[in-house]
């Protein structure tokens, strides 16, 4: 071979290597720029997530957003300011009993089951009128939604008539559909509906079902929850006559049966 040969052979594999290194090197540049990329991409995407979380961290949950709604929708049968004056009985009833309850209270179920249908009796009969005042506490001390959609649901009953909210707040504190405290059961729409299925007035009651799975009433039932706070009462059930606070004797709780119950509503009425 001569040596113009090797000198041009030699020339032509020092361009290849030239040649297949900067291939490498554009290579190598095009992967780190990939991978920078890839990265950028990564740590945005993880700065969007936590920024999303911590939105949705500050964001107020349904129920807060609806105790500041402005533009509440109150159910028919009520009146005063947002609605939350619910009075109940004949007009020629003198005097009113005021109810304080909360949904998920086992107390108010207990005394429900044992005097719920004498307080019926008493409003049919035009013994006095009843003023609901509807609570929300227990979802607060249990971090739980069933007071509020509870009472959200029996909004949606008062709007169908007065003796539908009547039977429906019955039903709920029923032996067989109350549930212990410590279950947050009311939450559940399809439960409420189950429950109300048992009354006459909201059996298939499509308005009503509506009204419950919408929340229709969900802001009215918070500004009734801040009415019981602003009440002065501290527990459920409590009953008062005019301002004053209806006890057993003896005791510092409302009376848990007929007998009791009777004996100091009679007192009171004729105070």
């Amino acid at each position: 071979m001569s040596k113009r040969n090797t000198q041009a052979n030699k020339a032509a594999a020092r361009e290849r290597l030239r040649a297949e290194r900067e291939r490498q090197a554009k290579r190598e540049k095009t992967r780190r720029q990939i991978v920078v990329g890839v990265s950028i991409v990564a740590v945005l995407a993880v700065a969007g997530a936590v920024g999303w979380g911590v939105m949705e961290m500050n964001k107020p949950s349904h129920w807060e957003a609806a105790k500041d709604e402005k533009n509440v929708t109150a159910p028919k049968n009520t009146t005063g300011e947002n609605g939350t004056t619910v009075v109940i009985g004949k007009s020629s009833a003198k005097k009113t009993l005021e109810l304080y309850e909360d949904s998920r209270c086992p107390v108010c179920a207990t005394f429900e089951q044992t005097v719920g249908e004498t307080v019926h009796k008493d409003v049919e009969a035009g013994k006095y009128k009843i003023k609901y005042v509807g609570a929300t506490f227990i979802d607060n001390a249990a971090n739980g939604e069933g007071s509020k959609n509870a009472l959200s649901a029996l909004g949606a009953a008062l709007n169908i008539s007065p003796e539908a909210f009547l039977d429906y707040k019955y039903a709920l504190y029923s032996a067989k559909y109350h549930p212990e405290e410590t279950d947050d059961k009311f939450k559940k729409d399809s439960y409420l509906i189950e429950v109300a299925n048992s009354v006459d007035a909201l059996k298939d009651n499509k308005a009503f079902q509506k009204d419950v799975e919408d929340g229709t009433f969900d802001a009215w039932a918070m500004k009734m929850s801040a009415a019981f706070d602003k009440s002065g009462v501290r527990g459920t059930p409590s009953l008062k006559m005019d301002g004053k606070l209806l006890t057993t004797e003896g005791s510092d709780n409302a009376p848990m049966t007929v007998e009791d119950f009777t004996t100091v509503v009679d007192k009171a009425l004729k105070g």
